[in-house]
């Protein structure tokens, strides 16, 4: 059942942070491919704009068979190479007109050309920068989506031609077209990238969050399996508490049942066995009730500030004849005047059950000590006893509810295993603290820290 829950918190956590992560990136490659479109076009805004400017057209030379209408050889050996001359390859990045450019060359960063055809896309005209081949020009032109062309719109598109990203912007121009291209490889390549590079990111990050959300899964699920195994421990004990005195009242109603001609005189102990075991239970089931009310939030006990000296002094006094009679010597010291802020009623049910235990596991003559004093702004009520005190890897569980030190669940000392528990139920819910010290072979002492 918790390796579900656990690996069902796992699915739900990855998935969560997956998409997450996903949106986030989303976001991230979005933005980025916007400003890079928008780069790109602002690039090739400036690049047509200056094929279309004056200046441009009366120093851009021109090859002889300019405006014959062949494919690519009208005027494309004779501009490509008067261009160069125009174009000198070292002003790139410069600005036109800029320090040390040319203010023939056309501003762009990147690699570009422009090819003009005529109003039935045949080329008429090409300008580049570098040497390129007539043939390039045509395939180049070929990667055009003509059909959305407008008569009036700038349109702009992207294609790969050889291994190389070249976007493109078609302008109208007089019965023609002007078709401008500038290589942008370089930013493709930032896109691609950030794509690889999110990928690996998002693999590594879902690695180490499996990792971690599976530390922590264990971690969270630890205290529901352990009030989980509490749970069913707790069942199991109140279940194996009820059903001895149900055995026993079960025995002795058979005893009676097989002798009904008797009177109630003669068998008068059946009767008292079976009435002894009903207060048992009855004691049980109001324990178990108790801790179920202490336990639940919603039930509150008015606190106020009392004395807790005399509160002490209220419970050992009564109990002075009980002791003495069990053969156990008895001493207290009690700091007159101490007041702490809770219930009463509530304090002297813990001081009670510390006092009845010392007496029940203090051995054949021993001794009970109880001591209440200041400490700083605290008081401290301390209960000892002499005995056979408690083996360290009992002291943290011997509060958990019908918890024994005896692994054979001796019945010798009476009592179900719920005192303890009842006892910091009650201090726990005053905010205080109870813990015990001990040392094998001679003794315990329980300490109660209340404000």
């Amino acid at each position: 059942m918790f390796k579900k829950l656990r690996n069902r918190f796992l699915i739900v956590n990855l998935v969560s942070i997956s998409i997450m992560m996903l949106v986030a990136f989303a976001t991230i490659y979005t933005i980025t491919y916007q400003n890079v479109q928008r780069e790109t076009n602002m690039e090739l805004y400036k690049v047509s704009d200056f094929y279309h400017s004056p200046y441009n057209s009366s120093k851009m030379p021109r090859g002889e068979g300019q405006g014959s209408g062949t494919g690519g050889n009208t005027g494309s050996g004779s501009s490509s190479s008067s261009g160069s001359d125009s174009f000198p390859s070292d002003t790139m990045g410069g600005d036109n007109g800029g320090p040390g450019g040319d203010p023939n060359s056309p501003p762009a960063r990147s690699v570009s050309f422009m090819i003009k055809t005529d109003d039935q896309w045949k080329i008429t005209d090409t300008h580049s920068r570098f040497d390129m081949e007539d043939t390039f020009y045509t395939e180049a032109l070929q990667k055009v989506d003509q059909n959305k062309v407008g008569d009036s719109e700038r349109q702009t598109g992207q294609f790969a031609l050889d291994g190389t990203d070249w976007a493109y912007v078609v302008d109208p121009s007089g019965a023609g077209h002007m078709i401008v291209f500038i290589d942008v490889t370089a930013q493709q390549g930032i896109l691609t990238n950030l794509i690889y590079t999110f990928a690996i990111v998002g693999l590594v990050m879902l690695i180490v969050i499996y990792f971690l959300s599976r530390y922590f899964a264990n971690r969270s699920i630890a205290p529901v399996r352990e009030a989980f195994e509490k749970q069913k421990q707790f069942i199991g004990d109140a279940s194996h508490e009820l059903k001895t005195p149900l055995a026993i009242i079960n025995t002795n109603a058979d005893v009676l049942l097989a002798n009904q001609e008797d009177t109630i005189a003669n068998q008068a102990k059946w009767l008292h066995y079976i009435k002894s075991e009903t207060e048992r239970m009855t004691g049980l089931t109001n324990d178990l009730l108790y801790l179920t009310q202490m336990d639940d939030s919603r039930s509150t006990m008015i606190h106020a500030k009392f004395n807790m000296s005399d509160a002490v002094e209220s419970i050992i006094l009564p109990m002075e004849a009980v002791i003495f009679e069990k053969n156990i010597s008895l001493d207290y010291n009690i700091e007159p005047n101490l007041t702490v802020h809770g219930n009463s009623e509530q304090i002297k049910q813990v001081i009670l059950i510390l006092l009845d235990n010392a007496v029940k596991y203090s051995g054949p003559k021993g001794a009970v000590n109880v001591t209440l004093q200041k400490q700083n702004n605290d008081v401290m009520l301390a209960v000892s006893n002499t005995g056979e005190g408690i083996a360290p890897e009992h002291l943290d569980r011997i509060f958990d509810r019908f918890y024994r030190t005896d692994s054979s669940r001796a019945r010798k000392h009476g009592g179900h295993g719920l005192g303890l528990a009842i006892a910091r139920s009650i201090v726990d819910q005053h905010k205080g603290e109870l813990y015990a010290r001990s040392v094998v072979g001679e003794g315990a002492t329980f300490y109660v820290r209340l404000s």
